[in-house]
């Protein structure tokens, strides 16, 4: 009887703790670094922090120390071409250099200034600004000329290319489990 008792103790216990690890492990899988950074950076472009999260997580995992084979840097994977241009058009007079994406503040507000173009640019659909992101403006607008891809002059019905595929759904999934954690 006291071992039946001792089981069911453990049994309700485990029933009570459960929830809570699993949304620890969950918060820790999603984690919310580096807030103040992107607090502010998406009060200045008018954009939810959370798809700054979803994008971090997907492109480097919240290494701030990430490079990729073609050589794009950091937190938001900025490449050289897309740091000169983001640079002209909120940096100009600053004396930031590529090195600079190194640390978190600059390569978020970079990042974030991109993310935020991008999803001007195609109507703050995600997935197709997703796409952007990664692949760039050139071959989305290329994608959106052709009617089989295309869900509306700005927004992509399909992504045809499975390495974009993959980002997508990365990117978009992680946004829907930061909006389910932290909403």
């Amino acid at each position: 009887m006291a071992l039946l008792l001792v089981l069911l103790a453990v049994i309700v216990t485990a029933l009570f703790v459960a929830p809570h690890l699993i949304r620890r492990l969950e918060e820790y899988s999603y984690p919310l670094k580096y807030r103040e950074t992107v607090d502010q950076y998406a009060e200045e472009y008018q954009m939810d922090p959370l798809v700054i999260y979803a994008v971090i997580r997907t492109e480097s995992g919240f290494d701030e120390n990430a490079e990729s084979n073609v050589g794009a840097r950091g937190l938001m994977q900025i490449t050289e071409e897309t740091f000169a241009w983001i640079k002209l058009k909120i940096a100009p007079n600053e004396s930031l250099t590529f090195d600079d994406l190194w640390d978190p503040q600059v390569n978020i507000r970079f990042g974030s200034y991109y993310l935020d173009c991008c999803l001007e640019r195609y109507g703050g659909d995600l997935a197709t600004a997703s796409a952007a992101y990664h692949s760039g403006w050139g071959t989305v607008d290329g994608l959106l000329e052709q009617a089989q891809y295309a869900a509306g002059e700005d927004r992509l019905a399909e992504f045809p290319y499975p390495q974009m595929a993959r980002y997508v759904k990365k990117v978009t999934s992680a946004y829907q489990s930061y909006q389910r954690l932290y909403r």
